[in-house]
């Protein structure tokens, strides 16, 4: 490894600063979030997300309670400018929300910006030009006086056309950015911002937001505190400025240093949901707030429901959130250990046992609940607070202490359960252990998996399962064009044989239609799929969660035709729904 090459970021720009106060200092209050995960966030996809998904998203992060969101970049893309502008046509924006655009410090992209703006109730114009040694000498090759005077002349064109296209009924903000802030000189950041405040002339009622990023994270947390609390103490006009942060997760530590940062002085932080964006990614502000959160600080977002939060944030993203994700991943509140899950059920225990003399003490059962601080074994949070429960994988055998359920039906049914089917179907093993005693071996699983998934005939001669309304007795693709596929089900209902027709924006929408047309109301929400073998007889094995009547679960199928599957599977869950 050619480790000589590099150079310690210490011999650069670290501040000397030996009074710095933040290390004694604690967060007991929320910054004020800005989410740019329809511009940062969107710009670092493979695919970008289209009107539709961005809409979605938006609306998510509105009902979340974020007070600032970055919607684009509309001067860089028709897309981006389009976005905008059917937020205003649909009054989709609330009156308490502010909304903010990007921009570099080129006139023709600044009237772009301002244009897009128009008729929005809180508009935040950020502008941004980047300062460090490395842009000015490699890419601008631009002196500090030219890089100055692009940021300021920015900020007179902002305000210029800002008089010239916004009406008095815009609240109009401005943020500027120093874009790669942790690598420039602090003098020559200072007097950057001091040269853009003198044009924007902040006052207590006329804020100016200077956002200090880590473009790219190139020291250890302590070292950007110290930036921060520096620049905090020299600024100009320091009541009427939000100083705000922007980390990029490229050494890992973008949490910590937003922690840090806002210890240090700083009240604001960007950044998107699960950590997306450029490289490694923007600080995690679902990481952040639940922080706040587990230290009992209210987190001012609504992060109640994190699996409806995170499946949006994929759908909408194509982008997976990693299992081992802070507080949202799908295995964060599941212990494999069979020491760990004893020690939490123990702990769970000793907390029903408090909340019950909280009880007995003439509290009512929310009171009881907040009055017992959360202390559990393993488990930071309370996952009930987050739409979430604790499940714990079963100890089917001995053998089975890392895979448990998904491991034996792996091995000896070539089953690859996705994450939430596994711990659906562990909490039915669990029912059964609990009611039987004992170990569950691998042909007992398997049986207690077709049971609850895969009901075989009654008997041979038979043409009703052993349960389910639903049989699929056929199923054929009528036509299949780009936007809309037709498909012809035949169905056994109880006891009568429907044939139906429906169409759908794929065979798996055409299905879902075919059966609401019975009766029935199906909703999917994550669907997977993979083959048994391989060669002529390979099957298919089909996963689908689906919400039917509320509730929301997962259903099987398997079957030679990748398709019919699907199908099965759908009905699958439909008939657990409905027994």
């Amino acid at each position: 490894m050619p480790f000589a090459k590099y150079r310690p970021f210490r011999d650069t720009v670290v501040t000397d600063l030996p009074d710095r106060t933040w290390p004694t200092k604690h967060l007991t209050s929320a910054p004020r979030w800005l989410s740019t995960d329809l511009r940062d966030g969107n710009q670092s996809l493979i695919e970008p997300m289209g009107p539709a998904a961005k809409r979605a998203v938006f609306d998510m992060l509105v009902r979340m309670g974020f007070k600032e969101i970055e919607i684009g970049f509309p001067a860089a893309s028709q897309t981006d400018y389009d976005f905008v502008r059917s937020l205003v046509d649909e009054d989709a924006i609330p009156e308490d929300v502010t909304i903010s655009v990007l921009t570099q410090s080129r006139s023709d992209l600044i009237d772009r910006t301002l244009d897009a703006c128009v008729g929005i109730p809180r508009a935040t114009v950020h502008l941004y030009n980047a300062l460090s040694p490395l842009f000015r000498e490699v890419v601008f090759r631009m002196g500090k006086d030219e890089i100055r005077d692009l940021a300021v002349e920015g900020t007179r064109q902002v305000m210029a056309r800002a008089e010239k296209v916004l009406t008095e009924d815009t609240i109009f903000g401005f943020e500027y950015s120093p874009e790669i802030f942790v690598d420039t000189e602090r003098e020559y950041t200072l007097e950057v911002c001091e040269a853009v405040m003198e044009v924007w002339q902040p006052e207590a009622d006329r804020e100016i937001i200077l956002n200090l990023p880590a473009t790219v994270e190139r020291a250890t947390p302590n070292v950007y505190a110290d930036q921060i609390e520096w620049v905090s103490r020299h600024l100009s006009h320091r009541e009427a400025v939000c100083l705000s942060l922007h980390n990029h997760n490229d050494r890992g530590s973008g949490v910590a240093a937003a922690e840090l940062g806002l210890l240090a002085g700083a009240e604001r932080v960007e950044g998107c949901l699960f950590g997306h964006g450029e490289r490694t990614g923007n600080v995690d502000l679902v990481t952040l707030a639940l922080n706040l959160f587990s230290q009992g600080v209210d987190p001012m977002l609504d992060l109640s429901n994190i699996d409806e939060i995170r499946r949006t944030v994929e759908h909408a993203t194509g982008m997976d959130v990693p299992p081992r994700t802070p507080y949202a991943g799908e295995l964060v509140y599941t212990s494999f250990s069979g020491s760990h899950q004893d020690a939490i059920k123990k702990g769970f225990a000793a907390r029903a046992t408090q909340v019950a003399a909280k009880r007995e003490e003439g509290m009512d059962a929310e009171a009881a609940e907040t009055a017992v601080p959360w202390h559990m074994p393993y488990l930071p949070i309370d996952p009930h607070d987050v739409g979430r429960s604790y499940e714990a994988v079963v100890r089917v055998n001995s053998q089975s202490g890392k895979g448990g359920v998904s491991y034996l039906l792996g091995q000896t049914h070539n089953l690859d359960l996705p994450r939430r089917l596994q711990i659906e179907f562990s909490r039915i093993v669990q029912r059964h252990t609990d009611t039987y005693g004992g170990e569950v071996d691998a042909t007992r699983l398997w049986t207690l998996f077709t049971d609850e998934y895969l009901p075989a005939k009654a008997a041979p001669e038979a043409d009703l399962p052993t349960w389910g309304r639903y049989e699929l007795k056929g199923a054929t693709l009528t036509s299949s064009g780009e936007e809309e596929s037709i498909l012809t089900v035949t169905l056994r209902d109880g006891g009568e044989r429907r044939l139906l027709t429906a169409s759908g924006n794929g065979p798996l929408d055409a299905f879902v239609s075919a059966l609401e047309q019975t009766g029935v109301s199906v909703r999917i929400l994550d669907y997977a799929e993979h083959a048994l073998s391989e060669g002529r007889d390979a099957r298919a094995a089909s996963y689908v969660e689906a919400e039917v009547g509320g509730q929301v679960l997962w259903g099987v199928g398997i079957d030679p035709s990748i398709a019919t599957s699907s199908f099965k599977a759908v009905i699958s869950a439909v008939n657990r729904a409905l027994r």
